[in-house]
């Protein structure tokens, strides 16, 4: 039952705070005496729309709190505790209206939604008016209201309770199921992988060797292709070596006009294409060392490395396959 109504700063009321005893209460008055802001500020309570117009004017705030009675058994306190929020001897629903026409809602001083405050208001009273809709014509009350009629209360609840714990129990059989099918698939995967470790039965430490062969793969690929780009600045498209010979030519017809300048400074030309042609042979050199030792630029891949070395990589690289073979080897 409804135990203390309190309002503050709600339409034409600044403090208001009542207390309710056992049996009928009664609040009556003439026409505008305040009877419907009464029950509009109790209807916030219970989760009603809310509205910036219920604030009193100068306030920032409106609030209204709400304290309920409720017996052990009543349907609230399970619907409060789906919400996670405590059972307390006592329920109390306070709604904060904003100025800026936001709204907060507590049960037992917990935010929640207005949606679950809406629920457990409509659990906890039935406004009757004129327009507003009634209990007893929301299906959704029939169930509750037939078992209550019937005295089958205590006996729905068990139903409940047991429809729960059945739901419980499926999820609990299909998470049991999911990991025996995972189990199985995990079987027939390992199953597989046993059978290709001993088909190609490892030497120890094979996959050291192969990984540091698959290292110094890598790294003469880096060094061929840095040669290959030093190869390409000294002799190709953009090599600087045509440009200087075409000047030392140039400057060379010219050298009979003024040899003091000329001359030194065609030497040092000559000079620089001598070292350009000299790193050219060296890089060509190098080169060609690369592809003899590694049989051409692209044996030192792992792709093209012979099948067994391949393979071996394949079923060590990963994770699972290093798991399978920890397994195979115990």
């Amino acid at each position: 039952m409804l135990t203390r109504l309190s309002i503050r700063d709600i339409v034409l009321i600044e403090r208001l705070d009542i207390d309710f005893t056992k049996g009928l209460a009664a609040l009556t008055g003439e026409t505008g005496a305040g009877k419907s802001i009464l029950l509009d500020a109790f209807a916030l309570a219970l989760g009603a729309r809310g509205d910036v117009a219920l604030v009193r004017h100068g306030a920032e705030q409106g609030q209204v709190t709400a304290a309920f009675d409720l017996s052990d058994d009543h349907p609230v306190r399970a619907l409060i505790a789906e919400h996670g929020i405590p059972s307390e001897d006592e329920l109390i629903l306070r709604r904060v209206q904003l100025a800026d026409g936001r709204t907060r809602a507590f049960i037992n001083d917990q935010p929640v939604s207005v949606q679950a405050m809406k629920a457990v208001g409509a659990a906890l009273v039935e406004i009757h008016g004129q327009h507003d809709e009634r209990a007893l014509v929301d299906a959704a009350t029939h169930r509750r209201l037939l078992d209550a009629f019937g005295g089958l209360e205590a006996k729905a609840r068990e139903v409940e309770r047991l429809w729960g714990e059945r739901r419980s129990k499926e999820a609990e059989a299909q998470a049991h199921r999911a990991e025996v099918e995972r189990a199985r698939r995990e079987a027939d995967w390992l199953r597989h992988a046993v059978e290709e470790l001993t088909r190609l039965a490892p030497e120890p430490s094979e996959e050291t060797v192969l990984a540091e062969k698959r290292t110094a793969m890598m790294q003469v690929e880096k060094v061929a292709g840095d040669l290959r780009d030093a190869q390409e600045a000294v002799s190709g498209s953009q090599s600087p070596v045509p440009a200087l010979s075409a000047a030392v030519r140039r400057l060379e017809r010219r050298a009979v006009q003024v040899p003091a300048l000329i001359e030194p400074a065609v030497r040092a030309i000559d000079v620089a294409l001598n070292a350009l042609e000299e790193a050219r042979t060296h890089l060509e050199h190098a080169l060609r060392t690369i592809r003899a030792s590694w049989n051409g630029s692209r044996s030192g891949c792992l792709r093209c490395a012979p099948p067994r070395a391949n393979m071996v990589y394949r079923l060590t690289a990963s994770t699972p396959w290093r798991r399978a073979i920890l397994r195979s080897s115990r």
